[in-house]
């Protein structure tokens, strides 16, 4: 990449909004998901009866669920990302893609 092009777009306000869309959506999603992450392992360090608890006659204890949830929650969280970053973010960065031509 010529170093004027790169110059162009760094001095872009398209540029600028699309890296400060990014930088707070990432960070934002990063820090739900530490959140839960450690949520979990922290329940799990100081909370062994709850997650040790029967969630009724059978042999579920609320760990399974609870546990379960990290999961499905990671992968929520991807796909939200990735279906905001293709409505957005892409039309950010064909509109970056014309100013510099």
């Amino acid at each position: 990449m010529d170093m004027q092009v790169a110059e162009t777009i760094k001095s872009s306000a398209t540029y600028r909004e699309l890296v400060r869309k990014r930088s707070t959506l990432g960070w934002t999603l990063t820090a739900l998901v530490l959140v839960v992450y450690y949520g979990y392992v922290l329940l799990i360090a100081f909370n062994k009866d709850l997650l040790a608890a029967k969630m009724g006659a059978g042999v579920m204890t609320w760990g399974m669920p609870i546990g379960l949830f990290v999961i499905v929650f990671t992968v929520a969280i991807t796909g939200l990302y990735v279906r905001h970053a293709n409505r957005t973010y892409d039309e950010l960065t064909d509109k970056i893609k014309l100013e510099v031509e």
